[in-house]
């Protein structure tokens, strides 16, 4: 389901950030939605009824009457709305909604909808970070709210920090996942344990050894996991990637080891285990206290094997539906097979880095899903589609 034809009414209230708004209209309409624009009078200071209006192909309201004396009704536009986004909540607005203070079209309106309603929230660091704020936001979460967080960029007052209001394309996709999943949690009562990112594996206090995996796939699981109704464990290793669903149960770690001690800590009660990091093969046998000086034209470091985290999870396998990763340069399905035998897995995802567009950093991957007696191919999509592919997988393996 797309998001045509749907009814999108949006929410402007009086922040600098208003002037995004421009552009998630655009999106909106190019998509055939219809979007109706409504706006607090100090909204009118940052943009215009004018450019509003023009790409929205709506008359924009910021009053319940207009200048001849007709009434725009809060109910009618309340009532019509698929969907209210309320883009950018100021703290005052946020405030409003909360508390019950109508004393605007837009508060009006707000109070008379029955659809979902997506806050998008943008003010200044400190104000973002007040406890009146998190407390706001907590409730309008309370209410059945949909939250898009803020960012963190550099904000209007020349602070650097969380307050941004999110992206025109975040917030469109937030609305559109909305409407094309309806939010069906077919993993309810599930317990699913992600590892994500790498594991770094240290010679002295400043250096280590490493990979290059960015733990994109690891989160994009876990967050389609939680989408799906499931209780989510994500065990990530060092990371720059940020979980916004504050239903994921985030555990940080850094070396093999650390991420196999945690594993065990949950791996008995879980249903679905999904192994996505890079973990580090091997290890230095010794790890300097001091950092190693540059004396010598070379450097020999000892290495011993790590813990096989995936097999370990096998061998312990009772009841868990377990899925393995494997990349690889050559003999990739053979390879891919014998790991599936070999770790005792019911299902491998195989991605080659000869494949364009797959493998570590990239915002894309290109897979094949093995089973003992299916394959699967799919082609170069999101992280977050191909996440979207492996769980609709597994849930056609533990579902059946």
């Amino acid at each position: 389901m797309s998001i045509s034809g749907k009814k999108i009414l949006i929410a402007v209230s009086g922040g600098i950030a208003a002037y995004k708004i421009h552009f998630l209209i655009r999106d909106f309409i190019k998509k055939g939605a219809e979007v109706q624009v409504i706006m607090t009078p100090d909204a009118e200071h940052f943009v215009t009824k004018l450019s509003l209006s023009t790409l929205s192909k709506k008359s924009v309201y910021t009053d319940f009457y207009n200048e001849n004396g007709t009434w725009n009704s809060h109910v009618e536009m309340a009532l019509w709305a698929d969907v209210m986004i309320v883009a950018p909540c100021t703290a005052n607005t946020l405030a409003k909604m909360t508390h019950g203070m109508c004393d605007n079209l837009v508060i009006a309106t707000y109070m008379s909808a029955k659809c979902p309603v997506f806050i998008a929230p943008a003010m200044d660091l400190d104000m973002y970070a007040h406890p009146s704020t998190k407390q706001n936001l907590e409730l309008a979460e309370d209410f059945g709210h949909f939250i898009i967080p803020a960012e963190d960029g550099e904000l209007a007052s020349g602070l650097i920090g969380q307050g941004r209001m999110a992206e025109p394309e975040t917030i469109a996709k937030a609305v559109e996942e909305f409407f094309n999943s309806n939010h069906k949690k077919t993993l309810e009562g599930k317990t699913v344990l992600i590892t994500a990112g790498p594991t770094y594996e240290a010679l002295d206090p400043v250096r280590f050894i490493g990979n290059h995996s960015s733990g994109k796939m690891g989160f994009s699981l876990a967050e389609e996991a939680s989408k799906r109704g499931a209780k989510v464990i994500l065990i990530s290793g060092p990371t720059s990637q940020v979980m916004n669903d504050k239903n994921v149960d985030v555990h940080k770690i850094t070396s093999a080891k650390e991420m196999l001690t945690k594993v065990f800590e949950f791996y008995d009660t879980i249903d679905i285990g999904i192994a996505s990091a890079a973990v580090a093969d091997y290890a230095p046998k010794e790890v300097a206290k001091e950092k190693i000086k540059k004396n010598d034209d070379s450097l020999t470091i000892e290495l011993i094997k790590n813990p096989d985290i995936l097999k370990t999870m096998g061998e312990k396998k009772t009841h868990q539906f377990l899925v393995g990763f494997a990349l690889e340069t050559q003999n990739e399905e053979e390879n891919a097979k014998g790991k599936l035998e070999k770790k005792n897995l019911d299902m491998i995802v195989l991605n080659s880095l000869r494949d364009e567009g797959a493998g570590f950093k990239n915002d894309t991957n290109k897979i094949k899903i093995f089973t003992k007696t299916e394959k699967k191919e799919f082609e170069l999509k999101s992280k977050d589609d191909v996440a979207k592919d492996i769980l609709n997988f597994v849930e056609s393996q533990i579902l059946k």
